[in-house]
């Protein structure tokens, strides 16, 4: 049922997106217009190999600074915000005690230190892709998808946190991601919405039998009583606490929405909503997505559908590992030190003529190993080609069109889905995104139009989506959804010289890239 904002005047949203960096804030009106933005960084704390962890209380200094930076640009913002939603990366675990506080930083998506943990898990005998037949049956009948052997979620990290600081997970009350804690620090209650939960691999995702599953968690050794309610994303979850609302500006009582993982308010800020419509996000990482009406899975591509955070509709999503980090991994590697330099070397990716030449190198953008179509930690980003004669220019030209090819790789797994929509412009958001270049690029690569919108705020506006429809200014968030896919600006038609010389260098890529999986696998190399 919709809830009303609590005075007439309120017509804004506040929908914050927490990245792995930083928290980007937006202002947004019942047309979803961003009428102002603002992003507040935090850091990353990187303590050991395949360990990546952060601060909590960073993320909330971090949104109460960008709030702040909001009230600068939108007069009496805090009489006019009717809602406060959040959407967050996903694959965190935070341990926390009774009052909500953090027993310790939170394990964040990047942190792969459970993964031998996970191995062993899922692994044995009769095995299957490294997971052992029983198990992976089981795990696929009732969550649709399984704990990945290379550590990255939640389940392993829970478990190395039992096994390796037993005093932690002892005292823990809660087991939280990272956009229930700030749900929690905002309203003083404890929830989860579903996309989260699936991916902690113990829900039962199977059409009406929805919620957590004890079977998965015994068979885990995980208690469920460490685990929050489920709610809806597109729901209000609680109200703004007098401390919350003084932290951040605002007002008390201000009702908080559910919102959602990051892939799942991306992909409705994509406004690909329909049964079957694709888009394609890149960012730091990259993957395809979009929402269908049955659950699906791939084992062989390591991809399925999940639960998302919205009536627990299946939403597909298929991950790979590096797409900016790529571009900021050779920025930093020529030396490009300032957004200037950056911006001076995407020029050069692109100039003419041509973006690719036929003596290039070939790159493979596995800088932190791979997850769609290949599964693997072990892989690693490879340069094949390379002559004495390339320059930066043709480093960083193969850098872009490697992170292209790695994304139709991914992308020509999932249009083997049956339900999978081949026509139209397919959405490319999040902030590579923004590059016209790589756009079109892209756009060259799949042989398919895409189109592009509000810069780097697909995260925020599908979030407010979210809160639309919770607040009744929509009927449903699918509706909100599509009057933001309406707003899309940018369309890059695919060029057809172009589309020939970048098909003709992806079969060759195809030669090489096969025999790189195998070698990676072979030498065992992790690091």
């Amino acid at each position: 049922m919709p809830v009303h904002s609590g005075t007439s005047s309120a017509d804004i949203l506040i929908s914050a997106d927490f990245g792995t960096s930083g928290v980007k804030v937006g202002a947004v009106d019942q047309n979803f217009q961003v009428l102002a933005k603002a992003v507040a960084p935090y850091p990353l704390s990187l303590p050991a190999r395949d360990q990546a962890e952060q601060n909590p209380q960073d993320w909330w200094d971090a949104l109460a600074v960008a709030i702040r930076q909001l009230s600068d640009a939108v007069e009496n913002l805090s009489e006019r915000t009717a809602a406060l939603v959040f959407c967050a990366q996903m694959c965190g675990v935070l341990p926390v005690d009774e009052a909500g506080e953090p027993l310790r930083p939170c394990l964040i998506w990047l942190d792969k230190r459970s993964a031998s943990l996970s191995r062993s898990l899922v692994g044995g005998f009769p095995s299957l892709y490294g997971y052992q037949l029983f198990k992976l049956a089981n795990w696929l009948r009732l969550a649709n998808g399984a704990p990945s052997r290379n550590g990255m979620d939640p389940t392993g990290k829970m478990l190395w946190l039992k096994q390796y600081e037993p005093d932690v997970f002892d005292r823990s009350h809660k087991l939280l991601d990272v956009k229930d804690w700030l749900i929690h620090r905002a309203t003083g209650d404890f929830c989860m919405t579903a996309d989260s939960a699936n991916l902690t691999w113990l829900m039962d995702t199977r059409r009406g039998r929805e919620g957590w599953s004890s079977a998965l968690a015994d068979r885990v050794g995980l208690p469920l009583d460490k685990l929050p309610a489920i709610v809806e994303g597109s729901s209000v979850v609680g109200t703004l606490t007098r401390k919350a609302a003084a932290d951040l500006g605002l007002r008390p009582g201000l009702p908080v929405v559910g919102g959602g993982g990051d892939a799942t308010a991306t992909a409705v800020g994509s406004g690909a909503v329909d049964d079957g419509a694709l888009h394609i996000y890149a960012g730091t990482s990259s993957w395809v997505s979009g929402f269908f009406s049955r659950r699906i899975i791939d084992v062989g591509s390591s991809f399925a559908t999940i639960t998302s955070s919205i009536g627990y509709r299946p939403l597909l999503i298929a991950t790979q590992e590096a797409a900016g980090t790529a571009f900021g991994w050779l920025a930093d590697l020529l030396g490009c030190g300032n957004t200037a330099a950056r911006e001076g070397l995407l020029r050069e990716v692109f100039a003419e003529p041509g973006m690719a030449q036929p003596s290039d190198p070939f790159f493979t953008p596995w800088l932190a190993g791979e997850r769609v179509p290949v599964d693997d930690n072990r892989l690693r980003a490879s340069f094949y080609g390379l002559s004495i004669q390339h320059d930066r220019k043709a480093i960083a030209r193969s850098v872009a069109e490697g992170v292209a090819f790695n994304t139709r790789w991914a992308y020509s797994k999932v249009m083997k889905v049956k339900a999978a929509k081949a026509d139209g412009a397919i959405p490319l958001v999040g902030g590579v995104a923004q590059n016209a270049y790589f756009a079109q690029m892209l756009a060259d690569a799949l042989n398919r139009p895409v189109v592009v919108g509000e810069p780097r705020c697909s995260g925020v506006l599908g979030a407010a989506a979210m809160a639309s429809a919770a607040l009744g200014w929509h009927g449903d968030t699918w509706s909100a959804a599509r009057a933001i896919g309406n707003r899309m600006t940018a369309f890059y038609e695919p060029e057809a010289r172009r589309v020939a010389e970048l098909d003709e260098r992806y079969r060759q890529l195809e030669r090489v890239r096969s025999k790189l999986v195998d070698l990676y696998r072979s030498t065992g190399n992790g690091a």
